[in-house]
């Protein structure tokens, strides 16, 4: 018996999540918004989406460009003149040249197409922003959600640490009768194999708890992600929702992949604008300065330099193009319209997702009452029949079993809270609120 017990306290010894870091959720959420890696290449993409919002870029400013350029002619030439006088040779006449140039090229006017590449910049930046607000939600709804499955299992280690105590408390009851003849050895040898069982149980659920501890060090970017930790919550905590109008309502204003489709409409739109522009003139100035500087072997100048200004300007405009204009402009129409009945399929898949989190929702909660008495009503059967196993009045079987509906009780009980807790997270999620829900 000194060694059952003794055994047994090795176990809840072991098995006691007493040494890590306590953390909270606010906690993980903090260092997981640092360290998270997809966060932080979503970040580094918005910069370069940022940085890409420029005039230039857009193509509202000119370019300057300096050239340099040095040249060397070498000709050979037989000259036989016409009246008949002597030939001539010219051998290695050579030519040098050095050419220097600034030149200044602006497209003042191209149907507005300048105008329309800086807004679509400006959405490209906002298509930016609305992605990394969309992975922050998304890895802020993960992370709750592993963070409470943490919470989920080590409740559910309680729960199994609580059935080793009563499987050890049977054994030591069996040990003791069957040490005065009352039990037989059939009792003792069951009573073992179902503390061994339940031992075997929390063994296991150890290796669960400490799968979700990796996993949340892993979502916060951790480099070690052995680091042991506890959740500062020691239960499953459910906060109210909104009615449900308000929070479709909020799903119509807020969800982000809602918006990205609408940007998606906008941008569209504007690729149609681009294509439009053609249809304008175009209006280009050319200026520069140029030095040219010129070594002569032969000839009447033995050197020869220029300098000075140009300027010039170009209006065009395209006449015929093959239909192509016609072509892309239809195209980009159709896309406009294909745009927006994504946009319509995306509000309906939302809709249809959001009805069935709702009504998941609504049923947990049903759950979470039938449940919560499920577990008042069992610990009472145990407590009843524990009893009457200490009077000899109740077989060993029968006390198993009620031990066994008071922990699957408690399981069902935990299950149901964590998946509150996930349907809550959800609705959030989409409703484009879960970043205030730590607020």
């Amino acid at each position: 018996m000194k060694r059952v017990f003794s055994f047994l306290g090795l176990l809840l010894l072991f098995y006691s999540p007493t040494v890590g870091q306590v953390i909270t959720l606010d906690e993980c959420v903090r260092i997981g918004l640092e360290q998270n890696f997809d966060i932080r290449i979503m970040r580094n993409n918005q910069q370069i989406s940022d940085r890409n919002v420029s005039w230039g870029n857009a193509g509202l400013l000119p370019t300057i460009d300096a050239t340099s350029g040095y040249n060397i002619k070498s000709d050979n030439a037989n000259q036989t003149p016409a009246d008949g006088s002597a030939a001539t040779s010219i051998r290695n006449n050579n030519t040098e040249t050095l050419n220097t140039s600034v030149n200044l090229n602006w497209t003042i006017f191209d149907g507005f197409n300048a105008q329309t590449n800086y807004k679509k910049l400006k959405e490209l930046r906002n298509v930016g922003e609305l992605n990394t607000r969309f992975s922050i939600e998304s890895f802020i709804a993960n992370l709750s959600a592993e963070y409470y499955n943490l919470v989920q299992e080590t409740m559910r280690m309680e729960n199994l640490k609580s059935a080793v105590k009563l499987s050890g408390e049977q054994l030591r009851i069996v040990e003791a009768r069957y040490q005065i003849g009352s039990f037989s050895r059939l009792d003792l040898q069951q009573a073992r194999v179902d503390f061994n069982a339940d031992s075997s149980r929390l063994i296991r659920q150890y290796e669960t708890l400490n799968t979700s501890r990796i996993k949340l060090n892993e979502l916060m970017g951790v480099n070690d992600v052995e680091t042991p930790l506890i959740a500062a919550d020691t239960s499953i905590i459910l906060k109210p929702l909104q009615p449900k109008d308000v929070l479709w309502n909020k799903v119509l204003s807020e969800n982000t992949l809602l918006q990205l489709a609408k940007k998606d409409i906008l941008l569209s739109e504007l690729n149609l604008k681009n294509i439009e522009s053609n249809y304008y003139p175009y209006v280009r100035l050319n200026t520069g300065y140029g030095f040219s500087h010129f070594n002569y072997d032969l000839g009447t100048f033995d050197k020869q330099r220029t300098w000075g200004p140009n300027v010039g300007i170009t209006i065009g405009i395209n006449i015929f193009d093959g239909f192509n204009k016609r072509r892309e402009q239809k195209n980009a129409r159709t896309q406009i319209e294909n745009r927006k009945l994504e946009t319509e399929q995306t509000q309906l898949m939302l809709k249809s997702n959001f009805s069935n989190m709702w009504q998941a929702y609504r049923n947990n909660l049903e759950l979470l009452n039938l449940e919560k008495e499920n577990v008042e009503n069992a610990r009472e059967n145990y407590e009843i029949a524990i009893e009457r196993y200490k009077l000899g009045d109740l077989a060993g079987i029968l006390l198993r079993e009620a031990q066994n509906s008071l922990l699957e009780a408690e399981e069902r009980l935990v299950s149901a809270q964590f998946n509150i807790k996930l349907n809550e997270i959800a609705l959030l999620q989409i409703s484009g609120m879960i970043t205030d829900y730590l607020k």
